[in-house]
């Protein structure tokens, strides 16, 4: 029941021209209130007792969810009990959550600024936890982008911050509105705001030259003013209140796309409580610049060798490449979703982009060719030759073929000491070598070398006089030289 006090302001604003949602936020109570008192004010509502009955089989659901997340809203909670069959509205759920937590702190007052349609676009990041790949927990976050008049919103989820993944969902949010505002309001985050001084602003390189190319102008909001960009502000916090709670994602691409959803069945197609407006209704009459013919690459990119097992180290991982490309440097970009390595600006590979980290990621392609390669290299006559001698030598050639040292020019040479040495000797000195590691036919000449070298037994030296060389000394004691010694000594302390 409300007073009488209440029922007269409901009526006293409705003469004024005031819509019902902007009583019932004025006053603080149920739009479907204000509804039922104008229709009738002298009637008398008690409905309290037929809410709980309505609501009594959910208390205990209601009640799991608040121990997950007790900030969560009535209307996520309302979409949560209409799949489990409620038939109410949100009116009874809010007055439930009301009763359960107890009464709101006074909100600080604001001014509102407000954009012409099309002429400012605001950016904030969220922090929304983590998602666990395997044992590979890595950061979440979302950008989330809303058109300042309609409040039409888009947001996209990443792992990083940086400043290509800034830029790439930057791109994404235009594709996603249809073209570019005037200008763009961000905090002063790094990969925008490099520095500033009162109200000299120095803005981020990199940041200037992506908005040159759709000609928009940044804008940067006051820090500690938070109202400056309030909008998205009101939007981050929407994102966490009605999106996020009581979900559960399986990777990076499961949460965008729920996020899509959640878009455009309920964020942007909700009546909001500033506008009074659905927001994709109020888009109807943005018109932004369009967009450039042809729309540059964001994606993050780097230069990396391609290492002796034919892959790339990238974020962690190993993604495989064509092993033609072992020993050179490669182009390697970077999206959420893929891992492309480029060759002199041509294709190379592409792979889906791996969350975890320490993993290798094989292409069947890049795989199958590497055997090819070795099964030709067989079939070579030399190397058939060579691989003819017997197990060891078998072992030897495919450990001279992985450790990437020159295959025809070991291999010749191998022959050729087999030829100079015999196999016997040249399988000795293989083993010999594969005792130490020692991979290459430089080592095996080496071995076989010092082993066919002749050990020279120089005789004695012979004087002239015969006389002398037959003179034979006695074998002094020793112990008499150690006794003296010791006594020595002993004087000497």
């Amino acid at each position: 029941m409300i007073d009488k006090q209440t029922i007269f302001e409901i009526h006293r604003l409705h003469h004024l021209g005031w819509s019902q949602r902007k009583i019932a936020r004025t006053l603080g109570i149920d739009r479907d209130t204000v509804k039922n008192y104008v229709n009738d004010p002298d009637r008398k509502f008690n409905r309290t007792v037929a809410r709980n009955l309505k609501l009594d089989p959910f208390r205990q659901l209601i009640q799991k969810w608040l121990e997950e997340d007790n900030e969560v809203k009535a209307p996520v909670v309302l979409q949560r009990l209409h799949e489990n069959g409620f038939d109410g509205k949100v009116t009874i759920v809010r007055d439930y959550l009301r009763h359960v937590r107890g009464p709101r702190k006074k909100r600080e007052a604001f001014l509102r600024f407000e954009s012409l349609p099309g002429e400012q676009m605001q950016i904030d990041w969220g922090h929304f936890g983590s998602l666990l790949y395997g044992e590979t927990k890595r950061k979440l976050y979302a950008l989330a982008v809303i058109e300042a008049y309609s409040r039409m919103l888009y947001v996209e989820f990443t792992h990083s911050q940086n400043q290509s993944a800034l830029h790439q969902c930057l791109l994404n949010a235009f594709i996603f509105f249809g073209g570019s505002p005037k200008e763009v309001l961000v905090d002063n985050m790094l990969t925008a705001v490099i520095e500033r001084q009162g109200t000299v602003i120095r803005f981020n390189d990199a940041f200037l030259d992506f908005l040159r190319i759709f000609n928009i102008t940044p804008m940067a909001c006051t820090p500690g003013a938070p109202n400056e960009k309030g909008k998205v502000e009101s939007a981050i916090k929407y994102l966490r209140q009605n999106f996020w709670p009581l979900r559960s994602f399986g990777d990076l691409t499961d949460v965008q796309l729920q996020a899509q959803k959640w878009l455009k069945d309920i964020a942007n197609v909700r009546m909001h409580h500033t506008t009074d407006q659905r927001p994709v209704d109020r888009f109807e009459k943005v018109r932004l610049s369009p967009m450039p013919d042809l729309l540059p690459d964001y994606r993050q990119v780097i230069s990396l060798k391609v290492h002796k097992d034919f892959a790339v180290r990238f974020d962690t991982n190993a993604y495989t490449v064509p092993p033609w490309t072992i020993g050179q440097k490669l182009i390697v970009k970077a999206d959420a979703a893929t891992v492309t390595a480029y060759h002199k600006h041509k294709k190379v590979a592409c792979h889906t982009r791996c969350w975890q980290r320490k993993q290798r990621i094989e292409s069947p392609t890049h795989t199958q060719q590497v055997k090819k390669i070795r099964k030709k290299l067989w079939q070579d006559r030399q190397i058939a030759a060579l691989a003819s001698l017997g197990l060891d030598a078998r072992y030897y050639l495919k450990a001279i073929i992985d450790t990437n040292l020159p295959i025809k020019k070991n291999v010749s040479k191998l022959l050729s000491l087999n030829d100079q040495y015999g196999t016997t000797m040249l399988i000795w000195a293989i083993r010999k070598a594969i005792a130490f590691n020692a991979y290459g036919a430089e080592y095996i000449e080496n071995i076989l070398h010092q082993n066919s070298s002749p050990k020279k037994n120089h005789p004695p030296v012979r004087l002239k006089n015969d006389q002398l060389n037959t003179i034979t000394l006695t074998r002094p004691c020793l112990a008499e030289y150690d006794a003296h010694i010791l006594k020595k000594d002993k004087n000497h302390d």
